[in-house]
This record gives C-alpha cells, sequence and structure tokens, in this order.
C-alpha cells in the first residue's frame, strides 16, 4: 500500500481537526510524562549538585545516566512480550503503564530523598535508576502512542507528543527549581513524580489500544526466545530494510553537528547571556512551537513522503543559516533569523519523522521496534558527532564547518528520494502505517 494513500487530503480545517481528536490529545498527556525522568536528571539535577558544591568534573559526570535511554532496546521486548501477574487483563499496553508509571514515580522520589553531599554513590545510583525507569516508561509510552493513534493521525500525533515532552520537561524542571528555593529538593522531586500520572490516566481512560495486534502468548523458554529475536526478524525480512536503518542512521547527522555548536558560535560572536536567552532560548522555543504545528498540518495534507522529504530538506538548508550569521558577525536580526529558522526546521521534521518512524512499528511488536530505530537515530550522533565538531572548527572555521554539515545533509536526502521513487518506503512499511480496510471509514471520517 502507498505510505501517502493512507493519509486523507482535506481542507485546512480537516488538517487542524486531528489536534482536538481524543488520542491526539492522550498523545500530549503521554509526551506529558515522557518529559520529566529526562528533566530531573539532566539540568535540574545539574542545578541541585552545583548547589549542594559538588565538584564540576563530577556533575558533568551524571550526563552518562542518559545513556541508559540507548540501551532501552535491550529490555522493550519484555514490555512487548511479558504478561504481569493479575494486572495483564487490564491489557499488555495499560498493565504495563501504570507499572512503569509507579516505578518512575519511586525512582524520582528515592533521588529526592538522597544527599547528594553525604552519599554521592548513592546519588549516582539514583539517577541510573531514574534513567532506567523513565527509559522504561519511554517504551510503553511510545508504544501506546503509535498504537492508539490511526495512520492518518501519527503527524498531528507526533506533534501533539513533542508538545507534551517539551512543556512537561520544562514545566517540572522550572517546578523543581521553585519548589526547592522555598522547601529543599526534597520537596521540589517529590512533587514532579506527580507528572507520571498524565499517561497514567490517559492509559485508563481509552484503555487497550483497539490496533494492537497481539503475537502468541509467551510460556516457554522457545517462546521467550522468539519474543526477543521476533520484532528484529519482522524488521529486517522486509523488502528495503536495511536501506531504512541506514536513512534512520544517517539522516541526522549534518543537523546534530551543527546543534552541538551553536552555544560556542555564540560565544565567540560575542553575544550576552542576555541576548542568548531572548533568542535561542525564547524565541527559539516559539519557534519550535511554530514548526511542531505547521509539520502536524504538513504531514495530513501532504502525505508521509512529500512531508518528511521537506523536513530533510530544511534540517539541511537551516545550517547555512548559521554559516552566513558565522559570517556576518555579531548581529541580533542574523541570530534571530538564524535560531528561528533552524527551530522551525526542527519542530517541522521532529514531527513527520517522528510520524514516518511511528508508521515503521509492526503493531505486534510496536514497543521493541520503535526502541530500535529511537536509539538508532541518536546513536550516530552521540558517538560520532560530540567527539568531531570542536576539532573541525578549530581547523576549517566556523562558515566552511556549517557548510560541511549542510552537505552532510546530502546522504539521508538523497537516500529518501531514491527509496521513494523505487517504492521501498512503501514496502518496508510497517503496520502501524497502513490502513485497516475493515475500518476505512474511521481513517478517513
Amino acid at each position: 500500500m502507498d505510505a501517502d494513500s493512507s493519509v486523507e487530503r482535506r481542507g485546512v480545517w480537516g488538517s487542524v481537526k486531528p489536534y482536538f481528536e481524543r488520542e491526539s490529545l492522550a498523545a500530549f498527556m503521554l509526551g506529558l510524562s515522557s518529559g520529566f525522568p529526562y528533566a530531573m536528571i539532566g539540568a535540574t539535577l545539574t542545578t541541585r549538585l552545583a548547589q549542594d558544591g559538588i565538584d564540576k568534573k563530577v556533575v558533568t559526570a551524571f550526563t552518562l545516566a542518559f545513556l541508559v535511554y540507548n540501551l532501552k532496546v535491550f529490555w522493550a521486548w519484555i514490555i512487548d512480550g511479558v504478561r504481569l501477574p493479575v494486572l495483564h487483563r487490564m491489557g499488555q499496553r495499560v498493565s504495563w503503564m501504570l507499572v512503569c508509571g509507579l516505578a518512575v514515580m519511586a525512582a524520582v522520589v528515592n533521588l529526592a530523598l538522597v544527599d547528594p553531599a553525604a552519599n554521592l554513590q548513592a546519588t549516582v545510583i539514583a539517577a541510573v535508576l531514574v534513567g532506567v525507569a523513565g527509559a522504561s516508561f519511554d517504551i510503553v509510552i511510545d508504544a501506546y502512542r503509535i498504537e492508539t493513534l490511526k495512520p492518518y493521525q501519527l503527524g498531528t500525533g507526533s506533534g501533539m507528543s513533542q508538545y507534551g515532552w517539551r512543556i512537561g520537561s520544562a514545566g517540572a524542571g522550572a517546578l523543581a527549581l521553585v519548589l526547592s528555593a522555598r522547601y529543599g529538593w526534597s520537596v521540589g522531586y517529590m512533587a514532579c513524580a506527580m507528572f507520571a500520572l498524565p499517561a497514567m490516566l490517559s492509559a485508563l481512560v481509552l484503555g487497550e489500544p483497539e490496533r494492537r495486534k497481539v503475537v502468541v502468548e509467551k510460556k516457554g523458554v522457545a517462546e521467550v526466545w522468539a519474543s526477543v529475536v521476533g520484532p528484529f526478524g519482522e524488521f529486517f525480512r522486509r523488502n528495503g530494510a536495511f536501506l531504512v536503518l541506514l536513512f534512520i542512521l544517517v539522516h541526522k547527522i549534518g543537523d546534530t553537528l551543527a546543534n552541538l555548536t551553536f552555544r560556542l558560535l555564540f560565544d565567540d560572536l560575542k553575544f550576552s547571556n542576555d541576548e542568548i536567552a531572548i533568542y535561542d532560548i525564547g524565541l527559539g522555543f516559539w519557534a519550535y512551537m511554530i514548526g511542531v504545528f505547521i509539520g502536524g498540518v504538513a504531514y495530513a495534507r501532504l502525505g508521509l513522503k512529500r512531508s518528511v522529504m521537506i523536513s530533510l530538506v530544511l534540517m539541511g538548508v537551516s545550517n547555512l543559516s548559521f554559516a552566513a550569521l558565522a559570517a556576518a558577525g555579531h548581529s541580533n536580526w542574523g541570530m534571530a533569523g538564524a535560531i528561528g529558522f533552524e527551530n522551525i526546521a526542527s519542530g517541522y521534521g521532529g514531527v513527520v519523522v517522528i510520524a514516518y518512524f511511528s508508521a515503521l512499528c509492526d503493531l505486534r511488536y510496536t514497543a521493541s521496534q520503535y526502541a530500535l530505530i529511537s536509539a538508532a537515530a541518536s546513536v550516530v550522533g552521540r558517538l560520532l558527532t560530540g567527539t568531531t565538531a570542536g576539532a573541525l572548527i578549530e581547523a576549517m572555521g566556523y562558515v566552511n564547518f556549517y557548510l560541511l554539515t549542510t552537505l552532510a545533509s546530502l546522504p539521508g536526502i538523497v537516500l529518501f528520494w531514491w527509496m521513494s521513487r523505487t517504492g521501498l518506503v512503501d514496502q518496508a512499511m510497517g503496520s502501524a502505517g497502513e490502513v485497516d480496510p475493515d475500518r476505512e471509514e474511521d481513517v478517513f471520517a
């Protein structure tokens, strides 16, 4: 089936309407809960450790807790294949949503109760536990979102999830800071544990996804092994699967290279902290939100292949704006233009590319396959670009560096264009992106 044929061509209202449907609203609630554990072991923990007088080298080492998110593919099969005692009567996804949500809340409360100044080792363990619980929560949240959304809602649902993630992450971080200033860090962290509730309540209200397709009941050792290898075997048996995986690995190398260096550029161009706060944080936030909305509407009106191709071009071209800023020097208008274009492109691309990755999943193995895809999408950037960006800037300067990052985006653009022309995008599609003929009236309502 053509990937774009599952997207109804609507008017403007028809493109916006999916944002207000209950599945998309649920995706927003899921995003709220998905974003907050990341904030608890990110900037929030960094601030807490710094205020407790912990050495800077030790503080930065805590970022290793984020690596757990890249390892979640190794236990995602459990959420697909293992039935929980008693709770499984509520459904595979609902039961795991409740268990993982409670685990995240417990892990955050545990991190709230440790004293970094008195026991740094306990703090390290507590942060890693939040990472493990948060990554597990992410697995079931992603699976529930994909299986709940109908094919035409994948774009708007991904957009709403992005909105939720940003607001949940920022909201939890802000709440922790405000409460800690008045009542201490323990109270701030324990209050943030409540951010797990939106996803849990959404699962209870919507119930088990109707589109979820259960494999077989897992009993013996052979069945358990099949649940581990089955998701990967199914994916790689598809025609063009290895090219799709190659696209996943390379599509954001240029964009990631550039994103790592923006603050270095601003510092070297002598932008003040106030200017960075106004343009990079303030303007960038709203530009990203606008890009997310545009991405959801574009996916609904243009279809998967065209909207993804546009996003790849935009993300590549956005790097040219920073080459222009580097050439022009200190310019508030130049900074505003570069940041605005970059964040609109990132917001747009995040929505349609996540929608495409969601559509690649087989509904029998959603948790395992999306964990594989999301890990592959970021692993190259984290392992490669973080070690090369600084050296490249020193060797060739900012202008040539950003021109290089633009060229680095070309392999992903050319590969996706070729996959679209040869039909591999459609042939490698998973059941999450296919229309159920028996329920076509729901998709095109």
